[in-house]
């Protein structure tokens, strides 16, 4: 009786040690992913390329006041849509093979409501026409015509989108019509903003006029929620830009923020997520030197990452220390 009381009781011993061991274990792997972080860094906002500067400081007037983020991203990226200068998103965009500019938009909020438009023509503003989806229809997606009826019946201005300057670039084309966008240039089409705010609640936006000359009714990741851009406002958010059939073929920002979900800090989800496109383009046979994608995330730290397939890429970033451009780490190294 005695052994195997004795028995009985070393087993419960031990498999309280195997236990003890295996919560260490997961305890020491969890403090791997995710670096250990003191004080919230917010509001912070981060967004794609150059023009993300000067979205960012109008994105900042939001934040700086105790704004909502998605009031925040909103403004930011109408600024580049505006700028008939740009000839990748909005007003003064590249048309597609036909001459027209289409667009594409989407947002989200904290409370996983989402809006989107895709192939929207004669509408400057795309990203409000989207946010009014989310807001006053029963819908998460308008596209085409219906969009561009939708925006009309909510007050927006029909007009030419189509500047001199890109006009002349599509004009120009068509004298080979060789579709072949150039990593960083045609493939830089997109911005897209994320922010965090002081109350702690995290939105997007993305907003484009997507590839110069592609088919029409072309749609990339840009407006598909998941895909160009997500949030989740227990874990963090993500957008993407560059060649839009990629970050889509993975879902991409869903990834990434699923990722971060399992305890990898932005800048890891973020590479990840680039392997993951950079495999599939090598399992398709098809040559990385043609694509480019970049990822920017945030999470609920305030603390971000980046990475792209290959170098060019940068973003913006805003919060208390000022608004700087970062350039983003790379895979493609040769």
């Amino acid at each position: 009786m005695a052994n195997r009381r004795n028995f009985i009781k070393t087993t419960a011993i031990a498999s309280v040690a195997v236990a003890l061991n295996a919560f260490k274990g997961k305890s020491e792997e969890t403090e791997e992913l995710i670096p250990i972080s003191g004080k919230v860094k917010k509001p912070i906002v981060l967004s794609t390329w150059n023009f993300g500067i000067q979205a960012n400081a109008a994105a900042w007037e939001v934040l700086k006041k105790k704004g909502r983020a998605l009031d925040a991203v909103e403004a930011g990226v109408r600024i580049p849509e505006a700028d008939p200068k740009e000839r990748s998103v909005g007003y003064g965009g590249r048309p597609d093979r036909d001459g027209r500019v289409t667009l594409d938009a989407c947002i989200m909020d904290e409370f996983s409501n989402i809006g989107s438009v895709a192939c929207l023509e004669h509408i400057k503003h795309p990203i409000s026409v989207a946010r009014a989806v989310m807001e006053k229809t029963p819908h998460v997606m308008l596209v085409g015509d219906g969009a561009l009826q939708f925006a009309l019946s909510q007050g927006y201005k029909k007009e030419n989108l189509l500047v001199e300057e890109s006009e002349k670039e599509w004009k120009e084309w068509l004298k080979n019509s060789n579709y072949k966008p150039i990593v960083n240039i045609e493939n830089h089409d997109t911005i897209g903003m994320i922010a965090l705010d002081e109350h702690g609640n995290l939105s997007g936006a993305c907003t484009t006029s997507g590839m110069a000359y592609k088919m029409h009714g072309r749609v990339g990741d840009s407006p598909i929620i998941g895909a160009g851009l997500y949030v989740d406002n227990e874990v963090g958010a993500a957008t993407a830009t560059g060649h839009g059939e990629e970050v889509i073929r993975i879902a991409g920002c869903h990834l990434v923020v699923e990722l971060m979900r399992q305890g990898k800090s932005p800048q890891k989800a973020c590479e990840e997520a680039v392997m993951r496109i950079v495999k599939l383009t090598k399992n398709r046979n098809k040559n990385l030197k043609d694509i480019q994608v970049g990822f920017i995330a945030l999470n609920k730290n305030g603390e971000h990452g980046s990475y792209c397939v290959q170098g060019g890429f940068n973003y913006a970033k805003y919060d208390e220390t000022g608004n700087t451009l970062i350039d983003a780490d790379y895979y493609l190294k040769s």
